[in-house]
């Protein structure tokens, strides 16, 4: 169970001079917003594929199997395209994430993290407008893209020195 702070008696306290500045803030939002995206797909895209209507539309094949399972649902799930839709993101997440450290270095924080929201904001696009399996894992390649750049520049973001690059370490 969480709990919350405590204190040491005998144990040196004083203040350090932190406060919650401008800068602080700016930074907990970035770090917050590289987490968020990442999660937020995580918990959806579980639901969306056991969504009947879903399975419907894009993996009739899996629906049957479903529908013919008589004791549980095990292994209805297997599908090689399936397993490609949920798994694209993750893979596309990985390249960029490897690539992003040259591309920060090319042209810097502020542009990368914007460039990952608008891949992010592109895949869900293609996604919500998806008629067939190939536009969901072009959506799910860009969202990819979109949670490996954040989340590769928010650590850095973060790690960064707040007072050696104005204006709010961009």
């Amino acid at each position: 169970m969480a709990g919350g702070g405590f204190a040491v008696a005998d144990a040196p306290s004083g203040d350090y001079g932190g406060g919650i500045t401008f800068s602080v803030v700016v930074t907990c939002l970035m770090a917050a917003s590289g987490g968020l995206i990442f999660g937020y797909d995580i918990g959806i895209s579980g639901g969306v594929t056991a969504m009947e209507s879903f399975l419907e539309e894009f993996f009739p094949g899996v629906l049957r199997r479903m529908a013919a399972a008589r004791r549980d649902q095990y292994c209805v799930y297997d599908s090689h395209v399936l397993t490609a839709f949920t798994s694209s993101l993750y893979l596309a997440g990985l390249v960029a994430s490897l690539a992003a450290g040259r591309v920060t270095r090319a042209v810097g924080r502020q542009a990368v993290m914007l460039a990952g929201g608008a891949f992010f904001f592109a895949g869900a696009a293609v996604n919500a407008a998806a008629v067939n399996i190939a536009m969901l894992i072009v959506g799910r390649m860009l969202l990819g893209f979109g949670i490996g750049f954040t989340n590769q520049v928010c650590l850095v973001f973060m790690t960064a020195d707040l007072y050696l690059e104005p204006p709010l370490n961009f």
